[in-house]
């Protein structure tokens, strides 16, 4: 479990590929060492660190994993946000997130606007992925990239969904939000609690 709270970036430095699996190595940017079998979420996906070389740790992606995030368009020298899972008796400063990946967003418009930074996100949309929580609602929580975000100017049209989001100077410097312009695909994942709500009410109507 993870609050959104991006800890840092780390930067990719091999990927390998076997059968239908990736390899991700990584640089580790916390300071700290890390254990096997440890949890951090990668542009918001959770991922387990499954090897350990001095500053180097490897998580594995399967092909699930690969299909539905952006971590299959990863390249030697990427950045991406980086968060170990919550501590039990800390402070929630995000939302509850669980590190798994809806679907790809794709950014359609990026733009400084005095002293903070907008974007506008398109995703895939349709009454069977509404039904099961696969939307926004304005002011609720939105992951992006693993950043915990609170949601404007949510709208659906045909089979498009849209999102928009502002952040600070301090994320769009701390994080790969400095990467992202048009064209760039993202990971995200809806409220958790949204996703509940709207399946039993899916559910209900449904009888």
């Amino acid at each position: 479990m993870f609050s959104g709270i991006v800890e840092t970036m780390a930067q990719v430095v091999k990927i390998e590929t076997e059968q239908t699996n990736k390899h991700f190595t990584l640089r580790n940017p916390f300071g700290e060492p890390l254990s096997i079998d440890q949890s951090i979420a990668h542009n918001g996906v959770c991922l387990t660190v499954v090897k350990i070389e001095g500053d180097l740790y490897t998580v594995t992606a399967m092909q699930e994993t690969l299909r539905l995030t952006n971590l299959d368009l990863l390249k030697v020298g990427d950045f991406v946000n980086v968060e170990r899972s919550m501590l039990m008796g800390g402070r929630l400063d995000g939302h509850i997130v669980q590190g798994h990946v809806d679907q790809k967003a794709t950014c359609i418009e990026a733009r400084e606007t005095d002293g903070s930074w907008y974007y506008r996100f398109a995703y895939d949309s349709s009454r069977d992925m509404i039904e099961r929580g696969y939307f926004c609602v304005d002011k609720g929580s939105v992951t992006i990239n693993g950043v915990s975000l609170t949601v404007c100017e949510p709208d659906i049209r045909g089979d498009k969904g849209y999102v928009s989001v502002c952040i600070i100077p301090y994320t769009e410097e701390n994080t790969n939000f400095k990467y992202i312009q048009p064209g760039t695909v993202v990971n995200i994942e809806f409220d958790i609690l949204g996703k509940y709500l709207s399946r039993y009410a899916a559910i209900l109507n449904n009888k």
